[in-house]
């Protein structure tokens, strides 16, 4: 029955920061959903109600002026991977759960990472735009691109991310460096034929590509500065599908007008977007992605069944499975 169904607070179906249809349909098989704008309407009624926040592109923000509007509130689900968004000790000092969805955001944002590293490499979005240009007769030497096949992948960050990046690049038969805080098994190397960097500096100054696959934390933001571009090879191209505060976006920029480096391919940047005056929108060795790395139908799908199954467990009292009990 409808209104046995537990209450579950969303940002919006549909809009810019909502729900497609049919993931708000996965929602409404276990929840009675209510919309952002609808609890600011009447709070009153429906706060109360409300036993899970389900977040969608970080939204409804959770900020300490929603929860007191959620006194029934058990658990905040976020969906992807990162939780920098979040003040976990905070929200878990209210006796609220947090759960986030690993796993299942791996496959999709490999995908982009390969796919950004090869656009870039190969010039592709530039040999596009040459191609529908009315104006074009011939085809400039100056898409000539990089090879890929048999060039050196420095990983930063070997989580599940990072692994499946390195599985992909096996296949184009890169060389595989990684560094990470704490090294893989023997056997998850040789699988990959992956090679341990204990220091960075290392697989900075040896690869030809470097993905930054690693989580936002107080370690990590502004891991790559000035000093760790220069490093960099001079034909060595930067990709980075983690969060935009990991790269110094100021040294970036430079690097890139300089030549200190080849080009940047980023998923992310800080803010998101950009402003329209931003320097890195119109350097002509940048390509940027609007933070897309999750962005198919199959894993937004699966991401809204995990919150589902985490937001289940916690209203019923159940153990959550992904939870979150610290930063």
């Amino acid at each position: 029955m409808e209104e046995e169904k537990p209450w579950a607070l969303i940002s919006e179906v549909g809009g810019e920061f909502g729900y497609l249809e049919e993931l708000a349909d996965i929602l409404r098989q276990h929840f009675q959903l209510i919309c952002h704008r609808e609890l600011l309407q009447n709070p009153g009624l429906h706060g109360p109600k409300i036993q899970a926040l389900l977040m969608w592109k970080y939204c409804p923000a959770a900020e300490p002026a929603l929860f007191r509007l959620l006194p029934s509130l058990k658990v905040v689900v976020s969906g992807g991977v990162g939780i920098d968004h979040l003040d976990v000790p905070f929200i878990r000092g209210l006796g609220v759960k947090v759960a986030n969805t690993p796993g299942v955001v791996s496959d999709a944002t490999a995908d982009l990472a390969i796919g950004l590293l090869l656009a870039s490499a190969r010039k592709i979005l530039e040999g596009h735009q040459i191609a529908l240009d009315p104006k074009t007769t011939h085809i400039p030497q100056r898409l000539m691109g990089v090879e890929v096949t048999g060039s050196t992948l420095g990983i930063v960050g070997m989580g599940e991310i990072g692994y499946k990046i390195a599985q992909r690049s096996k296949g184009f038969e890169m060389k595989i460096l990684y560094h990470n805080r704490t090294r893989r098994s023997v056997a998850d190397e040789q699988a990959v034929g992956a090679s341990y960097c204990e220091r960075l500096d290392e697989l900075l100054r040896r690869s030809d590509f470097v993905m930054i696959v690693v989580k936002l934390t107080s370690d990590t933001t502004g891991l790559i500065g000035h000093r760790e571009l220069s490093l960099m090879k001079p034909t060595a191209t930067l990709v980075n599908v983690s969060r935009g505060q990991v790269v110094d976006q100021d040294a970036l920029v430079r690097a890139l007008q300089l030549g200190s480096i080849r080009a940047a391919a980023l998923d992310v940047t800080h803010p998101e977007p950009l402003p329209r005056d931003h320097p890195l929108l119109v350097l002509p060795n940048v390509l940027i992605t609007p933070h897309i790395g999750i962005s198919t139908h199959n894993t937004a799908s699966r991401i809204v069944e995990k919150m589902v199954e985490n937001a289940v467990a916690a209203v019923k009292g159940l153990p959550v499975p992904n939870e979150v009990k610290s930063q």
